[in-house]
């Protein structure tokens, strides 16, 4: 189970790499319109602030990342669960304040690498 575990801390990992890409380099692109359902005028008001946001999803997608390549498996987990919980505190967070369907796509997964990494690691598994 720690390797399902280590797949689904990767996918969150790109999804936010994802994230940092799309919030800070085409948000007023007709992808991020789309991707985001926003017009363009709302996405020139709001760019600064999608750049922001696209860094913080960078440093989640980092931490995550460390915790997959640190050297110390148990350390590795303590980061990983530290970011995880990270990522779905800031998914229900955009659930509540800006679309419902945050929830599933950006706290969903990370829920799931969680219960995953939590069910690895009282199994004995490392």
């Amino acid at each position: 189970m720690i390797i399902a575990s280590k797949i689904l801390i990767g996918f969150v990992a790109l999804q936010h790499i994802a994230f940092l890409v799309l919030e800070m380099f085409f948000w007023r692109h007709p992808i991020g319109l789309t991707i985001f359902r926003q017009s363009a005028a709302h996405a020139e008001i709001s760019e600064k602030l999608a750049a922001n946001q696209g860094l913080y999803n960078g440093f989640l997608a980092a931490g995550l990342i460390w915790a997959l390549c640190h050297s110390d498996a148990a350390f590795g987990r303590q980061i990983a669960y530290f970011f995880l919980a990270c990522v779905v505190v800031a998914g229900a967070y955009g659930a509540w304040s800006v679309s419902p369907r945050i929830l599933m796509i950006q706290a969903g997964p990370a829920l799931a690498a969680l219960g995953l990494l939590y069910f690895s690691s009282v199994s004995g598994n490392s």
